[in-house]
């Protein structure tokens, strides 16, 4: 599955819009898209809605489908997704859940501690 990768659009954001040697407020007037918005794309702070999204591909004349990167699994994911019995799946998921559990307890630990 494929996912928006926020890196590719701030880099394809700026990159084209310094191919066509426009500034952000430029940018601005052209998609109606607030000039701030734009310098948070750029600098990885920001998701645009997609309307605002649309408008960027159309005035920067870029294809959507180049912000989005492949999804790779994570090994959770693909070891939960392997050829396993469902008595192994059913372990496999009580370890993960476990190993969660004892992670919210270490950062409720870590929050406490800074509140005394």
């Amino acid at each position: 599955m494929k996912q928006l990768c926020q890196k590719k659009l701030a880099e394809i954001i700026k990159s084209r819009r310094i191919e066509k040697d426009i500034t952000q407020e430029q940018l601005c007037s052209k998609s109606g898209i607030n000039r701030t918005m734009i310098s948070r794309i750029e600098r990885l702070d920001y998701i645009p809605t997609i309307p605002q999204l649309e408008k960027l591909a159309e005035t920067l004349e870029f294809d959507i489908e180049a912000i989005f990167a492949e999804n790779k699994p994570t090994f959770y994911t693909a070891f939960r997704g392997s050829n396993v019995t469902s008595h192994e799946k059913a372990g496999i998921d009580y370890l993960f859940d476990m190993m969660l559990a004892a992670k919210q307890q270490i950062l409720l630990r870590e929050a406490l501690h800074h509140e005394e």
